[in-house]
């Protein structure tokens, strides 16, 4: 095809990093079918198969310019029960996407759980069992993956993964080691970059800055507390608690103190409030 890339360069060692990244950039609708293509032929040629999510909080698929799914037609989930993306509990019930909230680097997967670089208690308290034993799901066959997260701006989370296809799966770790890191770097090149062409409106307002006092009043109210609690807190009375709270409202054109909580939690104005 002739949106379709060929994966010349080397990338067992001492890969050129511009080049790969560059491969997977996407600076408009159009550049998204050839940068898809381009991860799969890279993760084809190790011996794995690509799943992508944009957006673990949206049924919405991810599509090139015309509007083709990029896990059909790309990465060959074709068969109807391999099309996860269609089912709406599948970020909920499925341990994939629940362990994307836990971690932000590349980890992995088999059937006693979830392995990373580093310790990780949350991952370590998900239960995988039910994932690998219905082999109708979205993993098929496969019973080693390679997973990657992505953060994106406003608190969005992408869940990436890519099921292995080969044998002898004692060897599996060292595959990671081996391609963990570059399936981290390109996934996230091209998932930021979708995600930028992609997004069709603004939901907070530009150049919003809040004063170190309202984030202080906000991250209090984040976590039940009542004005006149935060007050007694920062050493101030209840009205002008009242009066941060507000500002911070009109800053963030939200309609309520519950909204207000959550852009500024998109912004990271709040950080881990507990």
């Amino acid at each position: 095809m002739a949106d379709r890339l060929t994966t010349s360069c080397d990338i067992e060692s001492r890969p050129d990093w511009d080049e790969l990244l560059e491969n997977v950039t996407i600076r408009s609708p159009e550049d998204i079918r050839k940068a898809a293509y381009f991860l799969h032929d890279i993760a084809q040629a190790k011996g794995f198969r690509v799943a992508l999510c944009a957006d673990i909080s949206s049924r919405r698929p991810m599509v090139d310019a015309e509007g083709n799914s990029l896990n059909a037609d790309i990465f060959g989930w074709v068969q109807q029960r391999e099309r996860w993306w269609q089912d709406a509990q599948y970020a909920l019930h499925s341990p994939v996407p629940r362990a994307c909230r836990y971690e932000s680097e590349p980890f992995w997967c088999d059937e006693s759980g979830f392995h990373g670089s580093a310790s990780n208690g949350f991952l370590d308290d998900i239960d995988v069992t039910s994932y690998f034993a219905n082999k109708s799901k979205m993993n098929g066959r496969h019973s080693h993956l390679i997973i990657v997260p992505v953060y994106l701006p406003f608190g969005q989370i992408s869940a990436n993964s890519f099921p292995w296809t080969g044998d002898h799966a004692d060897s599996f770790p060292q595959q990671f080691a081996r391609y963990g890191n570059l399936f981290g770097a390109l996934t996230r090149r091209l998932i930021s970059g979708y995600v930028s062409v992609s997004r069709k409106s603004s939901h907070i307002a530009p150049n919003c800055r809040l004063s170190k006092r309202e984030a202080e009043c906000i991250r209090w109210a984040s976590i039940g507390k009542t004005d006149e609690e935060i007050g007694e807190i920062i050493s101030v009375c209840r009205s002008t608690v009242r009066y941060h709270i507000s500002r911070a409202a009109e800053k963030l054109q939200a309609v309520n103190r519950t909204q207000t909580v959550f852009k500024a939690t998109q912004l990271g104005y709040l950080g881990n409030s507990y």
